[in-house]
């Protein structure tokens, strides 16, 4: 993945119509999400620093990890770094 540009994807997360997690709850999902990055690091697939950026930025804003991989698919423009308008 090419650099991500974090100020643009957080403002288009926050323009979105989602259930945000509670503060309890984002304590939790970065547990996971930490867990998730260790194994990838074990399978040798380990996540770029931009990457690991956006994943923060997401949890930051509330974003649940099962609706990510929905968000960034239909953001992000198939086989490009850009974001679709």
């Amino acid at each position: 993945m090419a650099q991500i540009d974090l100020d643009m994807l957080r403002e288009r997360i926050r323009s979105m119509d989602f259930h945000r997690g509670t503060p309890d709850e984002i304590v939790l999902w970065r547990e996971d999400v930490a867990e998730a990055r260790a194994n990838l690091v074990i399978e040798d697939m380990t996540p770029t620093g931009d990457e690991d950026a956006m994943f923060a930025m997401m949890l930051d804003e509330g974003v649940p990890p099962s609706l990510m991989p929905s968000i960034i698919l239909g953001l992000y423009k198939p086989g490009t770094d850009q974001i679709a308008a």
